[in-house]
């Protein structure tokens, strides 16, 4: 029987089970230190963990019977928070932009693309070069190439070639790259800007105004807190967006 319109949902994702939520007769208990208290009644495991003013949290719930575990809850759900914005902080995004071009592109229409092309590159984004080629412009792809070359050697300053020109149907294509030089270059002058607007020796750092006494709270928490920024691994997030067609229409002189 097919389920009623509306009715047809995905699944919830599954939420942690804390205190009496937790429905099953038996749990495996864990201590908040750690220590394996062994197979205990939901009961009695509750009694426990309230007896030390903490919660009863079910971290394992395909285990047989279910791991639970001793904690502060709320200082746990913090703690968690903490970790995934500053898993968000370290995350590179990149963003693949487009630029198209003809074989026979025109002077003012090359130095127009180019502008965007290095638009895109500053802005640390990599850049997908097309040439089109339409009827018998196919017959000389090396024109393409040749373009594409071209370009690639204007912007050696601030590009590499991550991927060389290559025949897609009638498209040829090269992928731009920041070269490591800009990459250098943007970080040094982020860090100047941080090292102009950071307190003077001796000074005492006071909240920006404007900012509550809970914010200036979070961030000294979040400053003494159990894992620098440079102890927290983040895998690389590579998240390609939509290409981006900057094309212009020719001027005619």
């Amino acid at each position: 029987m097919r389920p009623r319109r509306g009715y047809d949902r995905p699944p919830e994702e599954p939420r942690t089970r804390i205190n009496e939520a937790i429905r099953v007769p038996q749990v495996r208990l864990i201590g908040a230190d750690g220590e394996q208290i062994g197979v205990k009644d939901r009961d009695d495991a509750l009694e426990f963990a309230w007896n030390q003013n903490l919660d009863l949290v079910e971290v394992a719930a395909d285990a047989r019977p279910p791991v639970c575990r001793v904690m502060d809850y709320s200082k746990y759900k913090y703690e968690q928070e903490q970790k995934a914005k500053l898993a968000r902080k370290h995350q590179n995004v990149i963003v693949i932009k487009e630029i198209k071009l003809r074989p026979k592109v025109g002077v003012h229409d090359y130095e127009t693309k180019k502008g965007h092309v290095v638009r895109f590159l500053k802005n640390h984004d990599k850049v997908k070069v097309t040439i089109m080629f339409r009827g018998r412009e196919m017959t000389h792809p090396e024109k393409g190439r040749e373009l594409l070359l071209r370009l690639a050697a204007d912007l050696k300053e601030i590009a590499v070639i991550e991927s060389e020109p290559l025949q897609d149907g009638r498209n040829m294509v090269m992928m731009l790259a920041p070269s490591k030089q800009l990459l250098k270059e943007d970080a040094a002058e982020a860090a100047a800007k941080d090292a102009d607007g950071a307190p003077e020796a001796g000074g005492e750092a006071s909240p920006a105004d404007g900012a509550t006494p809970a914010a200036a709270a979070d961030e000294a928490r979040t400053a003494d807190g159990d894992a620098p920024a440079s102890e927290v691994e983040v895998p690389t997030a590579e998240a390609e967006a939509p290409t981006a067609e900057a094309e212009e229409p020719a001027t005619t002189s």
